[in-house]
């Protein structure tokens, strides 16, 4: 009997997987694309690119940026009822429709 693994992205299969169409590496404006102090994101984690990625359990939650750390940006984000400040690069971050 193996024993289970309870890795970092353990029942990730489905989310961590693109679409046919939408596989390989964003586009550069998506790379490029600047945020400043305030602003509302989605995370929305890209599955082709590993660095700075968040946790998975922050896959589709609303942040507000809080500052830059090197590429990275720092977000906040609640987690029930605690607020919590996550470091992502920016392929994972989409700007907010509402």
């Amino acid at each position: 009997m193996v024993k289970r693994s309870h890795g970092y992205r353990v029942g990730s299969r489905k989310m961590m997987t693109k679409k046919i169409r939408q596989r390989g590496m964003p586009s550069l404006g998506k790379l490029l694309h600047t945020y400043e102090e305030g602003d509302r994101v989605d995370i929305l984690i890209d599955p082709a690119i590993h660095g700075g990625q968040p946790h998975r359990r922050y896959q589709g939650r609303v942040g507000i940026i809080r500052g830059r750390r090197g590429r990275a940006y720092e977000v906040e984000t609640t987690l029930g009822k605690k607020t919590k400040l996550l470091i992502i690069r920016p392929e994972h971050l989409r700007p907010s429709g509402g």
